[in-house]
């Protein structure tokens, strides 16, 4: 069995469970003028009035339990709530779906453009399509240069994305050395 709390909860009248003695007891507090009150034991079974509920009969008590929201209508009952990930691009506003457009291009702006050397200072940004053709071209034909084709954005149809990996593909056989 384990013991109660260090301070106990206290009833309407203040009486808590001693921890020590494991009796019902109001424990000692101290008076406005600073004096201490003694603590106080009950006696078993005693309830004191501010403690005594008010009767309720088995009936009246499953009644209370099952009494309806204040506010509630009787035999009403809420439309069937949709799910927001299948519906959440049918139900945005004229400003979400602009915002939504515009986070779009900003993604594939972020994609699109990627130094060529992170040392290079220079203004101008190149894309990374030039840089791998300039790459291709500058390599020496007595090595076999390998390229790695950058990863596709997420808007990219997979036409796109297809035919340029044939290209890559093609530009790859032509730069092997035999």
């Amino acid at each position: 069995m384990s013991r109660p709390p260090l301070n106990p909860d206290q009833t309407a009248a203040g009486i808590a469970i001693d921890p020590q003695t494991l009796e019902r007891v109001i424990p000692e507090s101290r008076r406005p003028d600073g004096t201490i009150r003694k603590q106080i034991k009950i006696r078993p079974g005693f309830t004191p009035q501010e403690d005594v509920r008010r009767f309720r009969g088995t009936k009246q008590a499953q009644m209370d339990a099952n009494v309806l929201p204040k506010g509630h209508i009787v035999g009403w009952a809420p439309p069937p709530s949709t799910s927001s990930s299948g519906a959440g691009e049918k139900s945005l506003s004229k400003s979400a779906k602009k915002n939504a457009k515009r986070k779009e291009k900003r993604e594939e702006k972020k994609n699109e453009i990627i130094k060529d050397s992170w040392e290079d200072d220079d203004e101008g940004e190149t894309p990374v399509k030039e840089t791998m053709t300039t790459a291709a071209t500058s390599s020496s034909s007595d090595s076999t240069a390998v390229l790695t084709p950058e990863p596709a954005p997420s808007t990219a149809t997979t036409t796109s994305t297809s035919t340029s990996t044939d290209a890559l593909a093609s530009k790859l056989k032509k730069l092997e050395v035999k």
